[in-house]
């Protein structure tokens, strides 16, 4: 059974993880929220929902089925929690200098190294540390090592040398990972710009900042969003800003579907005297945090 997850506000309200939420926690310091995705060690390829209205964390498919990451030798799941940063994106369109590669058309990804298994949909304010520049498919795929600011050992990381002298063999885990998580799938090994080396914090933070005014772009309509859904609640000058009870109705009519999709596909299940194939598998809407 596959599922997604809706954000709420501290009142209630429906949100979009994706246009909502705001970038800073704390501009002044550099703090970033971060919505946290895949937690670290589990295996089901969660994310951000970029194409459906208001956005729901979902499990992503290729070809019709769940997509899980598989276990590539040492490493159990994802090594970090994993997630994205709000009101950011990877504009497809947009070749950068440095990588010579086009964004990947989502929220900028992030990895927090916090001793702490974070929820799935947990809102975090992280620390940034560094960037890795992945190539992906040929496609710019920055992942921008962080660390939860809630974390005991916070103040210990400010930059990505202090993970290379704190967590010894920690990055290098992170390029093999990344490298290797295709290739139980079939696929070549994945390529990074620099070499695989990772940019300090000042690079990681411009790259954030960066995405963030590509996303501006985005919001408010000034660039193509082609199958992005930008339904937000919160943005005034943005077309595509809803009314909250706008918002609930979508999430509402989401659950009646699945609702309705699931009763029948019992139903079927019990007259045909058959299980479940990929094509009856329901859907089933969870409120979250």
């Amino acid at each position: 059974m596959c599922y997604c997850i809706s954000t709420e506000n501290s009142a209630g309200r429906y949100i979009s993880p994706f246009h909502d939420i705001p970038i800073y926690a704390d501009e002044t310091e550099n703090i970033f929220h971060a919505v946290v995705e895949v937690p670290r060690w589990t295996n089901a390829k969660m994310e951000i929902g970029t194409k459906d209205p208001l956005n729901p964390l979902k499990q992503d498919v290729k070809q019709g089925d769940l997509r899980y990451v598989a276990n590539v030798f040492p490493h159990k799941g994802y090594i970090w929690n994993y997630g994205a940063i709000p009101q950011t994106w990877e504009d497809p369109n947009h070749r950068d200098n440095d990588t010579g590669c086009c964004g990947d058309n989502d929220p900028i990804d992030i990895c927090d190294i916090g001793n702490k298994v974070c929820c799935r949909g947990e809102i975090i304010k992280v620390k940034v540390l560094g960037t890795l520049a992945l190539i992906d498919e040929g496609e710019t795929d920055w992942k921008v090592m962080v660390i939860n600011t809630d974390d005991p050992e916070a103040a210990d990381f400010n930059n990505i040398a202090d993970v290379r002298r704190l967590r010894p063999g920690y990055l290098e885990a992170t390029v093999d990972w990344f490298r290797r998580y295709k290739v139980p799938d079939g696929k070549p090994e994945n390529q990074f710009a620099f070499d695989g080396e990772f940019k300090d914090r000042d690079f990681a933070v411009k790259t954030v900042k960066s995405t963030h005014e590509f996303w501006k772009a985005l919001i408010s309509k000034k660039t193509d969003a082609g199958e992005l859904n930008c339904m937000n609640t919160s943005v005034p000058d943005s077309p595509f800003c809803c009314s909250a009870r706008d918002a609930e109705a979508v999430v509402d009519s989401v659950s009646v579907f699945s609702f309705f999709f699931k009763f029948i596909s019992t139903l079927n299940e019990t007259r045909d005297d058959v299980g479940n194939n990929s094509s009856d598998t329901p859907s089933e809407e969870r409120r979250g945090s």
